[in-house]
């Protein structure tokens, strides 16, 4: 079967910045529903639109096609007493900031903090990063009609209800 919009695909990705330092690899396939669902980047999309079990690829995804450039205007540094007592770097907090039109919200990562003060960053770790992804399509299957209408994949490495 050939990868089309609504159809679950199911791949292994290699993940690594621009100098080919791996920053993550799937240990188990992700398993997504094609089609302009919001599921994964679009450009991996346009990449295995029309392929179908076996392929190969790698691709290059510039920030402005997947995670952004990094906004220094998303770094807040609030005064220690607003958060838990207990803390540890990396730990993740949602908050809201001023979008366009209205106010987004947004996961903050604490990144780092004293008695006084924290400091958190509300940009996506991999902001402003060149990616490449090597893809490995083991898997193409139709989509089920409740998970079109729910605009994504259920059941094995999907969502569950």
């Amino acid at each position: 079967m050939k990868i089309a919009k609504d159809t679950v695909v199911s791949l292994h990705y290699t993940l690594s910045d621009a100098e080919g330092n791996q920053i993550d690899k799937s240990k188990q396939p992700m398993v997504y529903l094609h089609g302009g669902y919001g599921n994964t980047l679009p450009k991996i999309e346009a990449a295995l639109d029309g392929q179908d079990t076996g392929y190969t690829t790698t691709i290059d995804v510039e920030p402005d096609d997947a995670f952004g450039y990094y906004d220094d205007q998303l770094v807040k540094v609030e005064p220690r007493n607003r958060l838990p007592e207990q803390l540890e770097v990396g730990m993740q907090f949602e908050g809201m900031v001023e979008g366009e039109g209205s106010p987004q919200r947004v996961i903050f990562t604490l990144t780092e903090f004293n008695d006084e003060q924290v400091t958190l960053d509300g940009n996506h770790p991999l902001a402003g990063m060149s990616l490449r992804f090597d893809l490995n399509v083991t898997d193409v299957r139709a989509a089920t009609s409740e998970e079109i209408s729910h605009g994504h994949v259920h059941g094995a490495h999907g969502h569950h209800h």
